[in-house]
């Protein structure tokens, strides 16, 4: 049942994050910035769910659950990279909102594709420092108990209580890279929508201040279901954390978050819904 449910979770991640990339790759009209980083969102949540989800349904399947100590540190690493370029990159996707709806006549400078490009690229090269120092941090402690991580992937802070020593310094770094990547980009992205909402109500078009609305509504939505779990498992000291808290909230921003961003982003935005249209009737034609 188990590998059922997540292989069908596992399928519609792929279908509808590739799907998002083809569809805003191949239509013209979604070639802005918005549905630039939108693409890179989706490409982010293709690998996200594929570092995790395909070891975990070979487990339900074959009940091998064991996983080598250098596959171990391979999963970290590549889950600790998409997690922080995923946050980082719905900032930008923050400010892009921010700037089209309180600065429009500036949008195409401050937005510009060079902008783009810096801020996708440096979410990933800052997402792939911070995942590489905890990595190699976690594959040099000494580990003298049990080899059994309580948990459904190598996730650092559940393998760290496994090690025979002290770890609270390594633990006020995990505290300290969560506030980096979590906190103070949901800061920002709180005060970027509070100054967005305050220049929706101005606005005088309904039809205008019904689309921001819109857009933003989703965005905000995608935000909420991918920080709050994500703050909440790691911000907490380890005398609070239990296990199968730690395992239902991880499947909230590891296997749901990537499902869910393609469907919020294409139901509720007529920009998309009208590409995706566009497409079937392309399609369509041609057979």
């Amino acid at each position: 049942f188990l590998f059922v449910l997540i292989f069908l979770i596992f399928l519609m991640a792929l279908f509808g994050n590739l799907s998002m990339i083809l569809l805003i790759f191949l239509d013209t009209r979604l070639h802005t910035p918005m549905y630039f980083l939108l693409s890179q969102l989706s490409l982010i949540d293709l690998n996200y769910i594929s570092t995790i989800v395909p070891k975990m349904a070979s487990n339900f399947v074959f009940g091998n659950k064991s996983i080598s100590f250098i596959g171990c540190g391979v999963q970290s690493f590549f889950f600790m990279t998409l997690a922080a370029a995923e946050a980082l990159l719905l900032i930008s996707m923050a400010y892009d909102r921010y700037v089209a709806i309180c600065f429009p006549l500036h949008y195409a400078v401050r937005m510009s594709k060079k902008v783009c490009v810096v801020m996708i690229t440096g979410s990933w090269i800052m997402g792939s420092v911070n995942s590489c120092a905890h990595t190699v941090y976690a594959l040099h402690i000494p580990y003298c108990r049990s080899r059994t991580i309580n948990h459904f992937f190598c996730d650092i802070p559940t393998m760290l209580t496994l090690a025979c020593m002290d770890t609270w310094v390594y633990e006020y770094t995990v505290f300290v890279s969560t506030t980096l990547f979590l906190v103070f980009p949901f800061i920002g992205i709180a005060c970027s929508y509070g100054r967005v909402l305050l220049a929706i109500c101005r606005m005088h078009s309904t039809e205008g201040r019904k689309k921001a609305y819109s857009t933003c509504s989703t965005h905000l939505t995608v935000v909420t279901l991918y920080y709050v779990p994500f703050a909440y498992t790691y911000l907490r000291p380890r005398s609070l954390r239990s296990p199968t808290e730690d395992k239902v909230l991880a499947v909230f921003y590891t296997i749901l978050t990537p499902m869910f961003n393609p469907i919020i982003y294409s139901l509720r935005n007529k920009e998309v819904m009208g590409a995706l249209r566009r497409m079937v009737q392309l399609i369509c034609f041609l057979k």
